[in-house]
């Protein structure tokens, strides 16, 4: 089975996030990191289950998001992993990057 792994960009936005929701509650910021978490874990299972990342310029293919509670999850699959790539809110303006 692959690993899960998140980049440091990553981590750093979901703790972003995280504090971001945290100052409203705190439960709420549990349970929106933990989810995301949980989510992201559970590509090892069906890694390709989300489309293509639309928003991603030149995507060769492996790399795919998703959403929940407002936030756009990119990741990529390679053979060897899964790699967490950003942690993006939905009200942001989508950029292309490559």
């Amino acid at each position: 089975m692959v690993e899960v792994l998140w980049s440091d960009l990553a981590l750093k936005q979901l703790k972003k996030a995280y504090d971001y929701i945290k100052k409203e509650s705190f439960q709420s910021a549990l349970k929106v990191r933990d989810d995301i978490f949980h989510e992201t874990e559970n590509l090892k299972h069906s890694p390709e289950i989300h489309p293509l990342d639309k928003y991603r310029k030149n995507n060769d293919g492996s790399i795919r998001a998703f959403e929940i509670y407002s936030y756009r999850i990119a990741y990529q699959v390679t053979p060897l992993e899964i790699r967490i790539l950003r942690v993006r809110h939905t009200k942001r303006e989508p950029l292309k990057y490559h």
